[in-house]
């Protein structure tokens, strides 16, 4: 399960930044395409932040939605699979939204 690194990566950037500071709440954008499963890395950061100055935070995540560009129409779709695939049917495609996994802020005490 990578998004156990994942939490314990944020962790380790959130600590960085705050020291010793309470923090209350952390904020993450994910894209829908990124394949981070958002219940499965809030799980994890429970886990990863017992026994620190974030012990306690919530964990907030913006989902953000996948978008291809098509190379055979030149549309631009939604996409919310792992198969990215063009609604003319086209698999010819550029992701250009949906890769996210970004730490947006950080709230302490």
């Amino acid at each position: 399960m990578h998004e156990l690194a994942i939490a314990e990566s944020v962790v380790e950037a959130v600590l960085g930044r705050t020291g010793e500071r309470l923090v209350t709440v952390v904020r993450l954008q994910i894209g829908t395409l990124s394949g981070v499963v958002p219940d499965a890395l809030t799980f994890c950061f429970d886990l990863a932040v017992a026994g620190t100055p974030l012990e306690g935070a919530t964990l907030e995540i913006q989902e953000c939605p996948g978008r291809v560009h098509c190379r055979s129409c030149g549309r631009e779709v939604e996409s919310e699979d792992q198969l990215l695939l063009c609604s003319c049917g086209s698999a010819d495609v550029d992701v250009v939204a949906g890769r996210e996994l970004q730490l947006t802020s950080v709230e302490v005490r």
